[in-house]
C-alpha cells in the first residue's frame, strides 16, 4: 500500500517537486562523473610535467597515474561519514555538502600553482584536493539515489533511481566534448600553459546550478516520517554491521564488475586505441562520446524495465550481456576500424545500462530505512574499489604479461560472473517493499529470510 506521504499531495505539486527532485540528484552525480574525466585526461596529458617533474618523465607519469586512483581510498570514509550524517539529519544535508565539497575542490584544482612556481607544495596540494573530491564522492551518490527512489510514486522507482545513475554518461559526454573542443581549437603549447585549467574552472558553474537546484528539493519523504515517529538511530553505522554485513558485501559485489568494466569505457578504450593501435585521439574522443550516448539511453532504459519485469532480473540480462560480450569486443577493438571500434563499445553499453539503471532502486529495497543512506553509500564505495579503482591497472598489467588484449575480457567475464551470482542471491521479493519506517514486519526483515 502507498505510503500518505507520496500520494497526499496534489498531483500538480507532486510533478514540480518530483522534477526538482530528479534535476537534483542528477546534477550531482554528473559534475562527480565530470571531475573524474576532466582528471582523467589532466593525468594523461599534462599533470605529470606540471606537478612531478622532479620525478623524471616516467616516475612523473606514474605519479599522475596514482593521484587519479588516490580519490578511491577516502570514499569508504566519505561514505561511512555522510551515511552516518544522512541517517540521524536527513538526505538534502549530505547532498548540499557533497555537491559543494566535491565542486569547490575541482575548481581549486583549476587555480593550483604548478611545481616551478611553489615548489612541492604544488603535488602536495593537487593530492589534498584529490583526497577532497574522493571524500565527497562517496557520501554523494548515496544521498542522490535515496533522495530519488524514497521520492518516487509507485511503480516508478527504478526509473526514478536511474536518475543519478545517468550522471555517469552525461558527465563522460560533458567531458568528452570539452575535450574535444580544447583539442580542436588550441595548440599542444596553449593546452599545457593554460587551457588545461579550463575545464576545472567550469565547474564553478555547475556548484552554482547544483546548488540552487538542491536548495529547493524537499528532505526524502522517508527520512521526515522518520523524524515524526522518533524512530530509534542513536548508532545506525553499529546497527548495520551488526544485522546487515551480508547486505553490504552483497552490495559491494553487485557494482564491482559494473564499475569495473565501466572504467574500461570512461578511460582505458581511449588509451588503448591510441598509444597501442595507432588510432588519432579525435577518432577515440568520438567513440567515447557515441559510446556515453548508448550508456545513457540503455541506463534509463534499464532503470524502467526494472519496474516492469524486476530488478533482479534486469540486473541478470545486464550481467549475462557482458559477460558474453567482454571477450569477443577486443577482436572488434583490435581492428583500429572507428566503425567497430565504437560498435564494440556500444554493446558493451547494451550490458552496462540494465546493470547499473536500477542500482539505486535495488540497494534501497536491501536496506532498512534507519540505516539505508549508510548501507547503501557503503556498498557503492566498496563496490567501486573492488571494481573500478584498479581496472584500468590491471587491464594494463594483463596486456603486458599476456600480449593479447581479450586476457582483459576474461578478467571482465569473471567479475561479471561474480556480480551476477551476487546479485542472483537477492530475493526477488523485496521489489516494490515498502521503504516506511511504519511497517516493521517487512521493512526490518533481513534477505536470508526471502531466500
Amino acid at each position: 500500500m502507498a505510503h500518505p506521504s507520496t500520494t497526499a499531495m496534489p498531483p500538480a505539486r507532486r510533478t514540480r517537486e518530483e522534477k526538482k527532485v530528479l534535476a537534483g540528484t542528477l546534477v550531482g552525480t554528473t559534475i562527480e562523473w565530470y571531475d573524474f574525466f576532466i582528471y582523467a585526461q589532466a593525468a594523461a596529458l599534462v599533470l605529470a610535467p606540471l606537478f612531478f617533474a622532479p620525478m623524471g618523465e616516467t616516475g612523473a607519469q606514474i605519479a599522475s597515474w596514482a593521484s587519479l586512483g588516490i580519490s578511491f581510498l577516502v570514499r569508504p570514509l566519505g561514505a561511512i561519514i555522510a551515511g552516518h550524517i544522512g541517517d540521524r539529519f536527513g538526505r538534502k544535508v549530505v547532498l548540499v555538502f557533497t555537491l559543494v565539497g566535491m565542486g569547490a575542490a575541482t575548481a581549486l584544482i583549476g587555480l593550483l600553482p604548478t611545481y616551478a612556481v611553489i615548489g612541492f607544495w604544488a603535488p602536495v596540494l593537487l593530492i589534498l584536493l584529490r583526497l577532497i573530491q574522493g571524500f565527497s564522492a562517496g557520501g554523494e551518490w548515496g544521498g542522490a539515489a535515496l533522495m530519488s527512489v524514497e521520492h518516487a510514486p509507485v511503480g516508478k522507482r527504478g526509473f526514478f533511481g536511474s536518475y543519478p545513475q545517468i550522471g555517469v554518461p552525461l558527465g563522460m559526454i560533458m567531458a568528452t566534448l570539452f575535450m574535444f573542443g580544447l583539442s580542436t581549437f588550441m595548440s599542444d603549447e596553449q593546452f599545457l600553459e593554460w587551457g588545461w585549467r579550463v575545464p576545472f574552472l567550469f565547474s564553478v558553474v555547475l556548484i552554482v546550478v547544483g546548488y540552487w537546484i538542491r536548495r529547493s528539493v524537499e528532505e526524502s519523504p522517508v527520512f521526515k516520517e522518520m523524524q515524526n515517529l522518533k524512530a530509534e538511530a542513536s548508532a545506525p553505522l553499529g546497527d548495520l554491521f551488526r544485522g546487515h554485513t551480508k547486505e553490504v558485501i552483497l552490495a559491494a559485489l553487485i557494482f564491482a564488475a559494473n564499475n569495473a568494466a565501466g572504467y574500461l569505457v570512461i578511460a582505458f578504450f581511449s588509451s588503448y586505441g591510441t598509444r597501442e593501435l595507432g588510432m588519432a585521439r579525435t577518432e577515440t574522443l568520438v567513440a567515447a562520446l557515441i559510446g556515453g550516448l548508448g550508456w545513457l539511453v540503455f541506463t534509463m532504459f534499464g532503470g524502467w524495465i526494472s519496474d516492469k519485469i524486476g530488478r533482479v532480473l534486469t540486473f541478470q540480462i545486464g550481467y549475462g550481456i557482458i559477460v558474453l560480450w567482454a571477450i569477443p569486443m577486443w577482436f572488434l577493438l583490435d581492428t583500429a576500424n572507428l566503425v567497430l571500434f565504437t560498435l564494440a563499445i556500444v554493446v558493451l553499453t547494451l550490458g552496462l545500462g540494465p546493470s547499473y539503471g536500477p542500482q539505486s532502486a535495488l540497494y534501497a529495497e536491501m536496506f532498512p530505512a534507519k540505516i539505508r543512506f549508510s548501507g547503501v553509500s557503503i556498498g557503492y564505495a566498496l563496490g567501486s574499489i573492488i571494481g573500478g579503482a584498479f581496472a584500468p591497472l590491471i587491464a594494463q598489467l594483463l596486456l603486458d604479461n599476456t600480449g593479447v588484449s581479450w586476457s582483459i575480457g576474461v578478467y571482465i567475464a569473471v567479475l561479471a560472473l561474480i556480480s551476477l551470482i551476487a546479485v542472483s542471491m537477492v530475493p526477488k521479493s523485496i521489489q516494490d517493499r515498502d521503504l516506511h519506517t511504519h511497517d516493521r514486519e517487512h521493512d526490518e526483515a533481513p534477505l536470508d529470510t526471502a531466500l
